[in-house]
């Protein structure tokens, strides 16, 4: 009838699983960018006086807080699971036994409300948090991933096109900084701690290496930084000597970030792209970022990384990763597995 209102479309609605390491999450999110909620339980304060994530430790956590970690997203989403247009879940890479509880969560509740399930690769996940926080983002565009467990850089030419350009040989830069960060004898998780030490030291205090640099590559190899550093500490130990672990923190970063930035910038140039988006953990490193920027405004090239929260893991990547796979029907079924060494671009099912 004339003067009736028309209704408004139905927004997309994902839920979304992570539990990938250490961290259990929920959370909803409309039309692939409006989040509704992201809950986070971390198992950080767990894990800290082991000095690293344990397996089986992290695994019987997230059991504990998978549901009701979706319970208080869908509550603070002001949503039901019937309003719920398909479950995006974490499913690799990662610790495998993590990764089961929360596929099996998800594949519970994509039975019990008869809704679709979609199996998120957990790196592009991260790569996808971007357009969480610049709504404006759209590819084509450089990734430069770096976390914990993973190092790499990715042409993202479309929302489900990706090109894995590089990635690291054997450490991860992240993971290089936890075990620096442990012979130093910081608090885990280490990344942050360096990250402050090294604002107030001199990162040309000491020469650790830049390994792969000018070459035609987009590989990084961190595994002989990592033991430069720590020789350049044992030998200190050996003849009794004080360091400055500033001064250590300040140059060991300083070897991380010129390496990530100069591959990072390379790729975008041969890719002829004019954007780069940082993404992992590792992105919220302070002097990564600052160089990084410097570099891009040089180079005239706009660059984009998450806020703090959406460095980490949590659901909310997951969900608008999720959504982009559903729009062209990229679904699973309940044969849907962890798979812990899935690399970028692998089938979900």
């Amino acid at each position: 009838m004339e003067g009736d209102k028309q209704e408004s479309p139905k927004p997309c609605l994902i839920l979304a699983l992570e539990t990938s390491c250490d961290e259990t999450s929920a959370s909803v999110v409309a039309d692939g960018r409006t989040v509704l909620s992201n809950v986070i339980s971390s198992q950080v304060p767990v894990h800290q006086k082991f000095g690293g994530v344990v397996p089986e430790i992290a695994s019987r956590k997230h059991v504990e807080n998978v549901i009701p970690v979706v319970d208080q997203a869908l509550l603070e989403a002001q949503v039901s699971l019937s309003d719920i247009t398909a479950i995006g879940v974490t499913h690799g890479p990662g610790l495998v036994g993590a990764l089961l509880v929360g596929v099996a969560a998800a594949k519970a509740l994509s039975f019990a409300a008869d809704i679709p399930i979609i199996g998120v690769n957990h790196l592009e996940g991260h790569i996808f948090a971007n357009f969480l926080s610049h709504t404006e983002l759209e590819p084509p565009f450089m990734a430069l991933v770096v976390s914990g467990g993973h190092t790499s850089l990715v042409h993202v030419r479309g929302y489900n096109d990706f090109e894995l350009l590089g990635q690291t040989r054997d450490d991860a830069a992240g993971e290089a900084f936890d075990k620096v960060a442990r012979v130093m004898k910081l608090p885990y998780p280490g990344g942050p701690y360096i990250d402050n030490l090294a604002k107030t030291g001199n990162p040309l205090a000491i020469a650790f290496p830049r390994a792969l640099t000018g070459r035609d590559n987009f590989e990084f190899s961190f595994s002989g930084l990592k033991s430069a550093v720590l020789n350049y500490l044992n030998s200190a130990a050996q003849r009794g000597e004080e360091i400055n672990k500033a001064d250590v923190a300040a140059s060991f970063q300083a070897a991380v970030v010129d390496v990530l930035v100069s591959k990072a910038l390379q790729a975008a140039r041969k890719c002829n792209v004019k954007q780069i988006v940082l993404a992992g953990g590792v992105a919220a490193n302070s002097g990564l970022k600052i160089k990084l920027e410097q570099e891009c405004i040089q180079a005239g090239i706009a660059l984009y990384y998450p806020e703090a929260i959406l460095c980490t893991d949590n659901a909310a990547m997951i969900a608008c990763r999720a959504y982009y796979q559903h729009l062209i029907g990229k679904h699973a079924d309940l044969n849907l597995n962890a798979v812990p060494s899935l690399k970028l671009g692998n089938p979900v099912s």
